[in-house]
């Protein structure tokens, strides 16, 4: 008979389970939850790194509060994964971030102890404090719990909730997993005020950590336990910590790695508190494998892996990535004008922007996960002459929307957008897709929208938005290796709005925006082989539209079919908008907008979601062949197609 590894994680069905055990076998549970973690990631790649610093964590707050009744918030929700082993998910951890698998993010469809989902930081105390109202007003709800790291408190959006929450004195519980580390080493004020709090960690090792621990103590032991708590929370000198003048109670800092620390911690905040708690954990990043622990990023993100050795698997692209080209690109310019910054939101390697860094450190910004300021500090940069590249996810822009109205647009500042995961990102899913940036900046007076149809375009349209200098410009570009085309010496710089023609033909008129045109061209192969004539067209602007090209491809062709990577309300939106207004439809022009459905796709392959979405080849040749056959039917694929 085998002896199972995972003895005590095996009699966890649920949280409930865990609350019949004491706290020696909580610790058992929390070494074999870790082990867990690193066997199921190194099978399907995801976020490991914090997901190590919160087993115990994890083990704890499940132990002490009633989930699912009471509400637990991860925030980001890239830290979850021990929580979905303890939540009745531990036999689908092999599916992590695959189509039809488990989300690598909490998600309220998938659970009941996922009562909140997420995959952008800083959401989860605001987030509870509605669950606290929710509860306060008679809803079926209990404690509201917020588990937020050190790099998602560096958010305004914290801050507005900390605030709020403070006000309002309802009872509620933050935990600050304090790791200084995010993704990127967390920058700014807000790390170093915690790192200073860290530097008084040893006096965390006493028994009591607020005045309601304090009483329990003998006396002798009692005046240096409140002299300690003072000492921590700066209390000596008449001033309690920033959380505490924002009207929480703050407890600790606590090791989070240490249940006999954390379970009596949890217990007597569960059964004392009354109004606003913070609860300031220190935990490591990686916790308990050496290689992630060692490592710069601490295994933040990685691929598939040898547990042994911590050695990732790295598939051989053929072709550089989108996000090296453009930092690569970028740094050359640079290097050409001094004028040149970059500016970040806590993704410096995740846009390339380190690329810049590397050589030019005084010319970037990491202003940690605060997009709207980014924007600002950028317009603010451009007002003062300088050519800022603000370097964000398409997903991550959305949060900094206003200010791309407000402080860029309307003042027609000169800020360069970079907009890396454009279209379907696969295993991150809905939360990380970038859908929507074609139709919520092609609607702004002032702004020029390009998009990228390959890796030597990105670099004409960095060079392109490095000469523009009447006012703002953004160029998207999708994750993942460009196509191998032949690259450049040097980006061109681009007629702003002019369009180029690839290929001639009679037929059928493909209308193509963004990176989509290597399957455009795959589906006129298809055509050709049936016979059907096939211009291709890449766009290169949505905003401003090549009239002239649009409207000769309107007035030449029987069919027009425009292609983009992104939600109806972009691109194809705006050519259907310019062909009507200028009359081209009158003549009974056969039009087809191929756009994302209007529906968010779940996480896969990004080849299945473009699947998903019938946006492939075939999906794109069966729709020429309906609009250019008489009859109007759709015939059978070419033999082999």
């Amino acid at each position: 008979m085998t002896h199972s590894l995972t003895p005590n994680l095996d009699r966890v069905a649920g949280p409930s389970d865990l609350r019949n055990m004491d706290d020696a076998t909580l610790t058992a549970v929390a070494h074999e939850v870790r082990s867990e973690v690193i066997s199921a990631v190194s099978q399907t790649g995801g976020h490991l790194g914090s997901s190590l610093g919160v087993v115990e964590l994890a083990v704890a707050i499940h132990a002490v509060f009633n989930t699912p009744m009471d509400k637990l918030i991860w925030d980001v929700g890239h830290q979850c994964y021990p929580h979905k082993i303890l939540t009745g998910r531990r036999d689908r951890m092999t599916t992590l971030r695959q189509k039809d698998g488990l989300s690598g993010f909490t998600k309220r469809s998938e659970s009941e102890f996922d009562p909140f989902g997420a995959a952008h930081s800083s959401t989860s105390i605001s987030a509870a404090l509605g669950f606290a109202v929710g509860r306060d007003m008679g809803r079926p709800t209990g404690d509201a719990i917020a588990v937020i790291g050190d790099g998602s408190i560096s958010a305004g959006m914290a801050y507005e909730a900390m605030n709020n929450a403070g006000h309002e004195g309802r009872r509620l519980f933050v935990i600050l997993n304090d790791n200084e580390m995010s993704i990127a080493p967390p920058v700014g004020a807000m790390s170093s005020y915690l790192s200073r709090m860290y530097a008084n960690e040893p006096l965390a090792k006493m028994k009591s950590l607020a005045e309601g621990f304090e009483a329990a103590l003998p006396p002798p032991m009692r005046e240096g336990a409140k002299r300690a708590r003072q000492l921590v929370t700066g209390n000596l000198q008449g001033s309690g910590t920033l959380f505490e003048e924002l009207g929480f109670e703050y407890i600790g800092p606590i090791n989070g790695h240490d249940m006999g620390q954390l379970l009596p911690v949890l217990r007597a905040a569960r059964a004392r508190a009354t109004g606003p708690v913070l609860i300031h954990c220190c935990t490591v990043k990686g916790k308990g494998y050496a290689p992630a622990e060692n490592s710069a990023d601490k295994y933040h993100g990685v691929s598939k892996f040898d547990v042994e050795s911590g050695t990732q698997a790295k598939s051989k692209p053929n072709a550089p990535s989108y996000t090296k080209v453009f930092g690569d690109t970028l740094t050359d310019e640079a290097a050409r004008d001094p004028n040149i910054v970059g500016i970040t939101a806590a993704m410096p390697g995740g846009t390339g922007i380190d690329i810049l860094a590397k050589r030019f450190p005084s010319r970037v910004f990491d202003v940690g996960i605060a997009e709207q300021h980014a924007v600002t500090f950028a317009a603010g940069m451009a007002a003062s002459g300088l050519k800022p590249f603000c370097a964000i996810y398409s997903t991550f822009l959305q949060r900094g929307y206003d200010q791309v109205v407000h402080d860029v647009a309307l003042q027609n500042l000169p800020v360069r957008f970079a907009i890396d995961r454009a279209g379907l990102v696969g295993a991150d899913g809905a939360t990380h897709a970038g859908a929507f940036d074609v139709g919520y900046l092609a609607a702004l007076p002032n702004m020029t929208v390009m998009a990228a149809a390959d890796e030597a375009e990105l670099m004409h349209m960095v060079a392109t938005a490095v000469a523009h200098d009447s006012g703002p410009i953004a160029f998207r570009y999708p994750r993942g290796s460009g196509n191998g085309v032949q690259m450049p010496e040097r980006g061109e710089v681009l007629e702003i709005g002019k369009g180029r023609v690839i290929q001639e033909g009679s037929d059928v008129a493909f209308l193509s925006f963004g990176a989509h045109l290597a399957e455009v061209e795959a589906a006129a192969r298809l055509l050709e082989k049936d016979g059907v004539s096939v211009t291709i067209a890449d766009a290169r602007f949505a905003k401003p539209l090549d009239i002239e090209l649009i409207l000769r491809l309107a007035r030449t062709h029987d069919a027009l079919i425009t292609i983009e990577q992104g939600a109806r309300g972009g691109f194809g939106a705006m050519v259907l908008h310019e062909l009507a207004d200028r009359g081209a439809l009158d003549q009974g022009l056969k039009i087809r907008t191929v756009t994302l459905p209007d529906r968010f796709i779940d996480q896969a392959s990004p080849d299945e979601m473009y699947a998903d979405a019938c946006m492939t080849r075939f999906d794109l040749y069966k729709m020429a062949v309906a609009l250019t056959s008489s009859d109007g039917k759709v015939v059978p694929l070419t033999k082999g197609a």
